[in-house]
C-alpha cells in the first residue's frame, strides 16, 4: 500500500547537535541585547525554564563551557564578567545572511553583472559569429561543432571559420556602498523594535558583499543628532540613543566617504523610519520635532540633488508609513532620482536585497 508514514519528530535526527541548536538561539539573542553576553545568557536560562531546552545529560553550564571552549565566549578571570569574541560576530553576521538572503555561497571577485558584452567574466546565453580578435576560450565549441556538421556533414567533416560560434560574456562592476542607519530615539519608540531588524539587514549585507562580491567596499554610518562611520565588527553592539534624526549630517558623512573610493558606481542605501528633524549649525543644534521643518528639508533636498550631479544615487527604505512623510521621500527621490520603499520591518532585508542585486546591473557608463 502506497502512502505516507508520520514519525515523532525528533531534533537530534535534524543533524544538529544540543550545543549547535542552543547556538542558534544564543545568537539571535545577542542581536536583541546588542552583544551583550550576560544578559543573552540570563534570557536563555529564562527561555530554558520555560521551554526545556536541556535536559539531565546536557545542561546551560555545559552550554556556557562550550561557548568558551569553541571561541565564541570569553571570561574576564578578574571580575568573571563574559563578553563575545570575534567569531561570534562574525558568525551572527553569517547567520543574518542565511536568515534574510538565504544560503549564499561565496563567489569570485567582481560579481556584478553590467549586460555589457565583452570578454567579460561570466558568460551568458548570447553567440554571435567570430570576429577577428576573439580569444580562444570565447569559442562555443558545441555550437561550432554543430554549425561544421551542418555545414559539411560528418563524414566530411571540418571546421571553418565561418563555423566558429563565439559565447558572449558580461563585464563585472565594482560597487561602493554607504549603508545609513538612523539610530535616533523613535527606533524604539511606541514598542516597535526597529533598530534590531536594521542591524540584522545590515550586517546581511556586510557579509554578502565581503563574501560574495569581495572587490566592492560598504561603509556604514549611523545618524541621530550628530553622524559616524562604524565597523562592521560594531554592528552587533549597536543601540539607539536620546538623539534626533540629522538626516543631513549622514548625508554628508556619506558622500565624503564615497569621494575617496575609487570605484565608478557608487551609491547610498539609507534606513530610516522618520523625518529629518535636527541641524548642526556651527557647535550648535537646530531641533524641529513637530512635522516637517522646511529649513531642514531643503538642506536635505540640495544634498539629493548634489548626489544627483556626482551620480550617486540614494535608495531610501522609510520603515515607517505615516502618509505625511511620503509627500517628503518623493520630493527627496525626485531630486536625486532615486529610489524609495516603505517597506514593513519583516520585508526590509527582501527590499533591499534584491535593489542590492538588480540595481548594480543598471551602470552608468
Amino acid at each position: 500500500m502506497i502512502g505516507y508514514q508520520f514519525y515523532s519528530y525528533n531534533p537530534e535526527q535534524n543533524g544538529k547537535t544540543k550545543f549547535e541548536q542552543l547556538l542558534n538561539i544564543f545568537m539571535q539573542l545577542l542581536t536583541y541585547t546588542s552583544g551583550d553576553a550576560a544578559e543573552s545568557l540570563s534570557w536563555m536560562n529564562e527561555l530554558d525554564k520555560q521551554y526545556h531546552f536541556t535536559d539531565k545529560d546536557y545542561g546551560m553550564g555545559d552550554f556556557i563551557e562550550d561557548l568558551k571552549q569553541n571561541g565564541y565566549l570569553k571570561e574576564d578571570p578578574a571580575n568573571g564578567d563574559f563578553s563575545i569574541t570575534g567569531k561570534s560576530e562574525q558568525t551572527i553576521r553569517k547567520k543574518s545572511l542565511e536568515e534574510i538572503f538565504g544560503k549564499l555561497k561565496k563567489a569570485g571577485k567582481g560579481s556584478h553583472q553590467t549586460f555589457k558584452p565583452g570578454q567579460g567574466d561570466e558568460v551568458n546565453s548570447d553567440t554571435r559569429p567570430f570576429q577577428f580578435g576573439d580569444m580562444l576560450e570565447q569559442i562555443d565549441f558545441t555550437e561550432s561543432i554543430r554549425n561544421a556538421q551542418i555545414n559539411r556533414g560528418v563524414e566530411a567533416f571540418s571546421m571553418h571559420e565561418d563555423d566558429l560560434q563565439i559565447r558572449e560574456a558580461d563585464f563585472k562592476t565594482q560597487t561602493s556602498t554607504v549603508l545609513m542607519i538612523d539610530i535616533s530615539h523613535s527606533m524604539i519608540l511606541y514598542g516597535e523594535d526597529r533598530i534590531t531588524p536594521a542591524k540584522k539587514v545590515a550586517m546581511a549585507l556586510c557579509e554578502l558583499i565581503t563574501t560574495k562580491y569581495p572587490k566592492d567596499t560598504i561603509d556604514i554610518v549611523v545618524f541621530g543628532n550628530d553622524a559616524w562611520s562604524i565597523e562592521m565588527k560594531d554592528l552587533t553592539y549597536l543601540k539607539v540613543g536620546p538623539y534626533h534624526t540629522n538626516t543631513v549630517a549622514g548625508l554628508e558623512l556619506a558622500m565624503d566617504l564615497l569621494r575617496r573610493r575609487k570605484n565608478p558606481n557608487k551609491q547610498i542605501f539609507m534606513i530610516t523610519d522618520g523625518k529629518p528633524t535636527c541641524l548642526k549649525i556651527g557647535k550648535q543644534y537646530y531641533k524641529n520635532s513637530f512635522g516637517l521643518d522646511r529649513k531642514v528639508v531643503n538642506r536635505c533636498i540640495n544634498l539629493a540633488a548634489q548626489c544627483k550631479k556626482l551620480k550617486i544615487p540614494i535608495t531610501t527604505f522609510m520603515i515607517a508609513s505615516d502618509p505625511y512623510l511620503q509627500q517628503f521621500v518623493q520630493e527627496f527621490t525626485e531630486m536625486n532620482n532615486g529610489k524609495a520603499y516603505f517597506a514593513s520591518l519583516d520585508k526590509l532585508g527582501a527590499f533591499i536585497f534584491k535593489d542590492f542585486e538588480s540595481g548594480k546591473r543598471k551602470t552608468v557608463y
